[in-house]
């Protein structure tokens, strides 16, 4: 895994920067449409526990990545700030679970990392153009969800 990795893009026509910083024994990931770091959630899971493998990729989308599902083992740590509502701390905690998973997928398949370290996520988005109607996932919270797993995994595998 690279030391330290950031990038810039626009996604759902909003600027969108994710930077990663590895330590010893954490891994911190910040993804902010706002240019702050908001609320900081701490993803934890034993190394005994196994993770699964990605699915296979979908033939009817061969360009889209699939990811693998956050395990239930683990074990997410507010740490600092909150999220204004409900919806939006779900949408918090899935943003958290899924980067922490793609951390350790990453990190499991490289030889030179043995422990699983804490994933430590500072996640600060953009009000979604048009306020949701329903507590399920709008097609903006989708774009953005599947835009910064996208950035994340890049970083992550150096590409």
């Amino acid at each position: 895994m690279l030391q330290s990795s950031t990038t810039t893009r626009i996604i759902d026509g909003v600027q969108t920067d994710v930077l990663i910083q590895a330590f010893a024994d954490r891994v911190l990931v910040l993804v902010t449409q706002l240019g702050k770091v908001g609320s900081l959630i701490q993803a934890t899971m034993p190394s005994t526990m196994p993770l699964l493998p990605p699915p296979p990729p979908d033939p009817s989308n061969p360009n889209e990545y699939p990811l693998a599902i956050p395990p239930p083992s683990l074990q997410l740590t507010p740490l600092f700030g909150s999220a204004p509502t409900e919806r939006i701390q779900t949408l918090h905690s899935l943003f958290a679970s899924q980067i922490a998973t793609l951390v350790w997928t990453l990190e499991e398949a490289s030889v030179l990392e043995t422990d699983r370290r804490a994933v430590v996520v500072g996640i600060a988005l953009a009000k979604p153009p048009q306020p949701p109607q329903s507590s399920e996932l709008s097609a903006h919270d989708r774009t953005v969800f599947r835009g910064v797993m996208d950035i994340v995994r890049e970083l992550l595998s150096g590409k």
